[in-house]
C-alpha cells in the first residue's frame, strides 16, 4: 500500500494482515523514500564534468518500532526504482535477514540490469536495513559488523578545477589547520594548467601533509605518464584514475611505469562484485576504491573488503563520509574514506549526528546505536523534489 506524507515523502507499507510476526521475528513493515536536491556552493568542475548540484536519495526503513536511515546520491529516479519495485521485494521479510533482502532486490532488477541506478537504489536501501537492525539490537553500526580499529584516517577531497587557484589554497589550508594530513584535487580538466595548480596546492599544504590528485579518467595513457613524472616534483602520492577505469590495461601500464611513491587507485564505478574481480585480476590498481552508495550498499561494500582480503591490495571509500566510517573500521583492508566537500556539507546539514574528522580520523559515534545519525527533516525540506 502506498500513500505520501507531506509533499515529498512517500510511504510503501505491508498490509498488516501480511505481517505475521509469529512467522518472523521483525518484519519490516514499511518504507519511506524521498529525494532532495542540494545547490553546490559554486559550479564545480573534474576532468570529465561539471555540475551545480548534488541529490541525496532517502530511505527511512520502519520494523519493531524502529526507524533505519539510507541514503544513495543518485538521481531521483533511483527513488522511484525503490518505490515502484524495490519496496516490495524488501517488505514482511524479517529486519535481522539482510543478506536475504539484499539478495531479494537484486533479484527484482533482473530484467532492468543490476549496474548503475539499480546498484545505487538497492543500496539506499541495504543502507537503511543495516542501520534498522543495529537499531533494533541498540548497538553501533561498527559493533553489529565487528570492529577492526576504533577510527579510520580521511583524506579531505575537493579542489574542483573550476577553483581558481585562491580558493584551490584557501580549501586545501583550511583542511591541514582542521588537522587532515592528506588531500585530493581535481586534474585534467586543463591539461595545461594542471602542474601550475599541483605547484600551488603543495605551497599551500606545505611538505609534510600527503598530496593526491584525481584525473576521472580525462588523460590519454601517454598524457598520464607524463603527468605522472611532472605530479611526483610535487610529492604527489596517489593518481587517482589517470586513465579512464575502463581501461585496464591502461591503468596497469601506469602502475608499473609510475614512480614508486605514487599509488594508482581506482574503482569508484564499481557496481558489482564481477567488476572489482577483473580490475585485481588484471593488477590495475594499488589502491581499490569502492563506494556503499553505489556497489549495492554496505551489504556489497562488505564483499569488496572480502575480495581485497584475498590480495594485498588497499581499500579506500569513495565518498559519503558518514555512511562509510563505520564499514571501513570493521574492514582490515580499509586505509582511508574520502572526506568528499559536496557529501561532507550536504550530510552536515541534514544529519544530525553527522561525522567530522578529530585529528584527520573519522570515529564512529559508539555512544548511539546504527550509523549514529538522525534526519534533520524541517532542515531538508527546502532541498526536497518530487519523484
Amino acid at each position: 500500500m502506498r500513500d505520501w506524507q507531506g509533499s515529498h515523502v512517500e510511504t510503501i507499507r505491508s498490509e498488516d494482515q501480511l505481517c505475521d510476526e509469529s512467522d518472523m521475528n521483525v518484519p519490516i513493515r514499511e518504507l519511506q523514500v524521498s529525494a532532495y536536491q542540494v545547490p553546490t556552493e559554486s559550479l564545480e568542475s573534474d576532468g570529465t564534468l561539471v555540475w551545480n548540484s548534488t541529490t541525496l536519495v532517502l530511505v527511512e526503513a520502519h520494523a519493531g518500532g524502529k526507524i533505519g536511515l539510507g541514503y544513495t546520491y543518485a538521481a531521483p529516479a533511483a527513488g522511484r526504482l525503490i518505490r515502484d519495485l524495490l519496496a516490495e521485494s524488501v517488505l514482511r521479510i524479517d529486519a535481522m535477514a539482510v543478506p536475504a533482502a539484499w539478495l531479494a532486490m537484486n533479484r527484482a532488477v533482473r530484467n532492468l540490469g543490476r549496474q548503475g541506478l539499480s546498484a545505487g537504489a538497492i543500496a539506499a536501501v541495504d543502507v537503511a536495513l543495516w542501520d534498522l537492525k543495529a537499531r533494533l539490537l541498540d548497538l553501533p553500526l561498527v559493533a553489529l559488523i565487528g570492529p577492526v580499529r576504533e577510527s579510520i584516517p580521511v583524506y579531505g577531497s575537493g579542489g574542483f578545477t573550476s577553483y581558481s587557484i585562491e580558493e584551490l589554497q584557501s580549501q586545501f589550508h583550511a583542511w591541514v589547520e582542521s588537522g587532515i594530513t592528506q588531500v585530493k584535487m581535481k586534474v585534467g580538466g586543463n591539461p595545461n594548467a594542471d602542474i601550475d595548480r599541483v605547484c600551488a596546492a603543495r605551497e599551500s599544504i606545505g611538505t609534510k601533509t600527503k598530496l593526491f590528485v584525481d584525473a576521472n579518467g580525462a588523460y590519454t595513457r601517454k598524457q598520464a605518464l607524463a603527468k605522472a613524472e611532472a605530479f611526483a616534483d610535487f610529492d604527489v602520492c596517489w593518481f587517482e584514475e589517470p586513465v579512464s577505469s575502463d581501461d585496464l590495461e591502461g591503468l596497469r601500464l601506469m602502475r608499473d611505469r609510475a614512480p614508486a611513491a605514487m599509488d594508482i587507485a581506482a574503482g569508484e564505478y564499481g557496481y558489482d562484485l564481477f567488476y572489482f574481480r577483473r580490475m585485481l585480476d588484471a593488477g590495475a590498481v594499488d589502491v581499490l576504491q569502492a563506494d556503499a552508495t553505489r556497489c549495492a550498499g554496505i551489504t556489497g561494500f562488505l564483499a569488496v573488503g572480502a575480495l581485497c582480503q584475498s590480495t594485498p591490495i588497499l581499500l579506500s571509500a569513495h565518498t559519503a563520509p558518514s555512511l562509510h566510517a563505520h564499514p571501513c573500521c570493521a574492514l582490515g583492508p580499509a586505509c582511508h574514506v574520502e572526506y568528499f566537500f559536496d557529501h561532507a556539507r550536504i550530510e552536515r546539514m541534514f544529519f544530525d549526528g553527522a561525522l567530522v574528522p578529530d585529528g584527520g580520523v573519522l570515529f564512529p559515534d559508539r555512544s548511539r546505536p546504527g550509523m549514529g545519525i538522525e534526519f534533520k527533516r524541517s532542515d531538508a525540506e527546502p532541498y526536497a523534489i518530487s519523484l
